[in-house]
């Protein structure tokens, strides 16, 4: 058993040295780059980009797109969004003439476009982060319409499949950001188009999750309720895996907070957190119920502990901003007594006084 263990181990560490290898001899320092982003460190990403230009070690067209790429991503991520849409506009109106066959010199016998999609993307969302909510929706249609183009013509399989992600992903894109202009009806087009288009039962039931998400927000629950009925129908006829029966029971919960039944959601929440213990969103909407029943103290016991337990996970600005919420009502109840027990205690100090005045003047 340990020998093989071993072995297994010894063939995953060198097809990890390979990966870094080819990885480093698409673009410079790839690996580390990409290393140092799935950890997070998005400063670190920042110098090490700047670190590369200043030492122009960039010697091709497709290196300074990926560092770009990766640079944009950091700024998005540190929420330096001016910054983020000011080193995207360097490259915007140039972006399609960083075509393969416009360099034959780096790259023979390649042709079609080396930008990286992200950057499309990053172009179309970034202009909501400034406020400029229309333009950002103006630029996700003109994508889609890029990426149905795509579709159109003669694709591998591979590609399509890809290409066809990516149309999933700009749709999602188009629904939130309709959803904040409360055009209900749009995304529930979008949506159900979507369902119709995927196959599998698996990707069917998380589709039709998010239209029962829909359905709630503009308040048709008994809608809500028939989709999430249908979901659990997928799921008991074949797919019981732990990720979907833990969909069906946050939908059941969501219907429950919505009815402000939150000790019955506390028990879908924790059955989920008991299935898979890496569950964030049932975590975080767990301690959300218990905020909502005043019981501030196993709120943030339940925060503390994910974050303790599955940092890389929790560690997201909805989860730290809920637990910093849950503190800080906390600590201001805490105030709160203290200065009512000041005052309690001033004014039975001041009683006592006026009772030994009373009791001094008394013949």
């Amino acid at each position: 058993m340990s020998i093989s263990r071993s072995g297994g181990q010894g063939t995953s560490e060198v097809g990890n040295v390979d990966f870094l290898r080819i990885c480093d001899g698409l673009c410079y320092d790839l690996s580390s780059l990409q290393e140092l982003a799935c950890r997070g460190a998005w400063r670190s990403v920042l110098d090490k980009v700047a670190q590369a230009r200043s030492k122009s070690l960039l010697s091709k067209p497709h290196e300074h797109l990926i560092y770009l790429s990766y640079n944009a991503i950091a700024l998005t991520k540190l929420r330096r969004f001016s910054e983020a849409v000011a080193e995207l506009d360097l490259v915007e109106k140039g972006l399609d003439i960083y075509r393969y066959e416009t360099y034959p010199h780096h790259y023979p016998n390649r042709h079609g476009s080396m930008a990286p999609f992200v950057l499309r993307w990053l172009h179309a969302e970034l202009p909501s982060k400034l406020g400029r909510r229309q333009e950002t929706l103006d630029r996700f249609y003109l994508l889609l319409q890029f990426i149905r183009e795509k579709l159109t013509k003669n694709l591998p399989n591979a590609s399509r499949q890809v290409w066809s992600k990516r149309e999933g992903l700009v749709i999602n894109s188009i629904i939130s950001h309709q959803l904040c202009y409360k055009e209900f009806g749009v995304c529930l087009d979008l949506m159900k188009d979507l369902i119709k288009r995927d196959s599998t039962p698996v990707a069917r039931a998380i589709l039709m999750a998010k239209l029962g998400y829909i359905q709630m927000q503009y308040g048709d629950l008994e809608g809500a309720r028939g989709t999430f009925g249908l979901i659990e129908g997928i799921v008991n006829d074949g797919n019981g895996e732990i990720e979907m029966k833990n969909l069906v029971n946050r939908n059941k919960a969501l219907m429950f907070m919505v009815e402000k039944d939150y000790l019955s959601a506390v028990r879908e929440y924790q059955e989920c957190i008991d299935r898979d213990g890496s569950d964030v969103v049932a975590i975080n909407n767990k301690a959300l119920c218990l905020m909502y029943m005043r019981d501030l103290s196993d709120s943030i016991k339940v925060m503390e502990n994910a974050l303790e337990r599955i940092p890389t996970a929790a560690l997201n600005e909805i989860f730290v901003v809920n637990l910093c919420i849950g503190l800080l009502v906390w600590h201001l109840m805490i105030l709160i007594l203290q200065v009512l027990a000041y005052e309690a205690f001033f004014i039975w100090k001041k009683f006592k006084n006026i009772c030994s005045t009373e009791e001094l003047g008394d013949p």
